[in-house]
């Protein structure tokens, strides 16, 4: 497969130079023949459709709903995706980011977050009534957990509350960062019931009477995504519309540790990213009468940053294989988002470095990919709170108050 330069200052894959792909522990091995197809015809659209618009959908901080068809046809939504293979799905997500962040997030709020809190949470009815179109992209739907002054403790401290009156809710409160918020269909909203305390999920139709969501335009990272402010001012759903799988925040738990996971994954495709932006420049780059490719100090900073990217890449392998034997637990995915994103954001200070002075310019994707790491960095769990959940798995002592 020979993928074409994409953006003169800032190209995808070059399959000209050993090792294009930088996968020199050889992961690939480890997919099915049917598997490693699959995994191919995802990278070939990624690296031909999604990374050659996304630097100009970034600038301007605008969504590429253009993708929506091809994603929907390579079935990258929901239960279409292999059951039990998460290296698979994994790699998938790597060559996501690999391609466009924002992308990568999109399919993980629709696909991994909301889609499959119907699919594993949702009673008959609802998977009846939601998924043909979810799954096909004719809908799109959100996550909303985060509120503006609660993150990481939204578990003890969620102040959007959920009241029963007859056979309907009354959802009120406020929510912020939601991905998708401006223009999902569906919001799947966690609030408290105030009858019993719990956090349960709720489904609410963006279009309801007090429903409001308002973009956050503001960023310096994953400028396409869609980020909104979501106010919500006594709206009346369905009784019907309460997810019948979420009695309490515990039945979050599986949810949020795959998308972790896939986060970490997203942090992988990062630093790959930013190699091969690097790699490309230092041969092209002229300094002093040669190719900066040949400098001792740049060769070893790429190496750097493939060493990175590997070790990175090896312990999601690891993770995967837990993930499929179902042994898998939100320690590890923990420890995975926070020492990934942690070698990702050294990897594209590196990648920023080789650019030099370009490498902070809109013109090129170092800048945006350097950018978006700090989203990474931060979301799912910042990297502090994702040490802390290891420290106390391995010390038996919560640091939190």
């Amino acid at each position: 497969m020979t993928i074409p330069t994409l953006h003169a200052r800032g190209p995808a894959i070059d399959t000209s130079l050993p090792y294009a792909d930088s996968d020199l522990i050889d992961v690939l091995a480890l997919l099915s023949e049917p598997e490693r197809a699959r995994y191919a015809e995802v990278r070939e659209y990624c690296q031909r459709t999604v990374r050659p618009t996304a630097l100009d959908h970034w600038r301007r901080g605008e969504f590429p709903f253009a993708l929506f068809e091809g994603f929907a046809e390579l079935g990258l939504i929901g239960s279409s995706l292999p059951l039990g293979n998460h290296l698979l799905d994994g790699l998938i997500t790597l060559e996501l980011a690999r391609a466009d962040t924002s992308a990568a997030i999109f399919i993980v709020v629709h696909s991994d977050l909301f889609v499959s809190a119907i699919e594993m949470l949702g009673s008959d009815a609802q998977r009846a009534a939601l998924l043909p179109d979810l799954l096909a992209l004719r809908t799109t739907g959100a996550f909303a957990l985060t509120e503006p002054d609660h993150g990481s403790d939204i578990s003890r401290n969620m102040q959007t509350t959920a009241t029963r009156d007859g056979d309907e809710w009354v959802i009120s409160g406020r929510k912020r960062w939601i991905g998708n918020g401006t223009f999902a269909d569906y919001v799947l909203v966690w609030a408290r019931d105030t009858a019993d305390g719990q956090i349960k999920g709720f489904i609410v139709e963006s279009s309801r009477p007090g429903f409001t969501a308002t973009l956050i335009d503001d960023k310096i990272a994953v400028r396409s995504v869609q980020n909104a402010d979501i106010e919500l001012d006594a709206v009346r759903i369905p009784f019907d519309n309460w997810l019948p799988g979420t009695r309490s925040f515990r039945d979050t738990e599986i949810l949020l540790m795959n998308s972790r996971m896939l986060v970490a994954w997203q942090a992988v495709g990062q630093q790959f990213a930013a190699l091969d932006v690097a790699r490309r420049y230092a041969n092209e780059r002229v300094s002093f009468g040669r190719r900066i490719a040949a400098n001792q100090l740049v060769q070893e900073q790429l190496v750097r940053m493939l060493g990175n990217a590997t070790m990175s890449l090896s312990l999601m392998v690891q993770l995967a294989r837990a993930q499929d034997d179902g042994t898998a637990t939100m320690d590890q995915a923990a420890l995975a988002k926070a020492m990934c994103t942690l070698r990702m954001r050294e990897t594209v200070a590196l990648g920023r470095s080789i650019l030099g002075g370009n490498g902070i310019s809109m013109e090129y994707e170092m800048a945006k990919i350097f950018a978006d790491a700090e989203a990474i960095y931060t979301y799912e769990g910042s990297y502090e709170v994702n040490a802390l959940i290891v420290g106390r798995a391995i010390t038996g002592i919560s640091a939190f108050g």
